[in-house]
C-alpha cells in the first residue's frame, strides 16, 4: 500500500465522550487534512472502527458501555483491524493505566490535558 505525499489522508477515529474534546479533535483533525469519524462510546469505537477501518484511533480510556482498554483489546484481535495505530487517551497518567494500555496493544498513550501540536507530531509519526 504505497501512499505518496499526501495524496490519500490518512483516517482517524476519535472515540472520546466528552463532547467539548471530540469537538476540539475533529476540527484539529480536519485541520491538518485527515478523514475523521466520531465514537462516543466503546460499542459504537468497535462499529465505526469495523465501517471505517481507520489508520488510527484515539482513544479516551474511561468511557461508557466499553473502556478503552476492552475496545483495544477487541481491536487487536480482529486480524482486519489489528494494523491499525492506538493512541489511548487518559485523563488519569496513572503508571498502571499507561502499563495496562501498552500491554493491551496500544501505540502510544497521551494524558489530558495534552498539547494539540504535541498530539499531531504523535500522529504524524506513527502514520509515517
Amino acid at each position: 500500500m504505497h501512499r505518496r505525499g499526501s495524496a490519500v489522508s490518512h483516517r482517524i477515529l476519535i472515540v472520546d465522550d466528552e463532547p467539548n474534546i471530540v469537538i476540539s479533535l475533529e476540527y484539529l483533525m480536519k485541520k491538518e487534512g485527515f478523514e475523521i469519524a466520531v465514537a462516543i462510546d466503546g460499542e459504537a469505537a468497535l462499529q465505526q472502527a469495523s465501517s471505517f477501518v481507520p489508520d488510527l484511533i484515539l482513544l479516551d480510556v474511561m468511557m461508557p458501555k466499553k473502556s478503552g482498554f476492552e475496545v483495544c483489546q477487541a481491536l487487536r484481535a480482529d486480524p482486519a483491524l489489528a494494523g491499525g495505530k492506538i493512541i489511548m487517551l487518559t485523563a488519569k497518567g496513572r503508571e498502571t493505566e499507561v502499563a495496562k494500555g501498552l500491554a493491551l496493544g496500544a501505540d502510544a498513550y497521551v494524558t489530558k490535558p495534552f498539547s494539540t501540536k504535541a498530539l499531531v507530531l504523535q500522529i504524524k509519526s506513527l502514520l509515517a
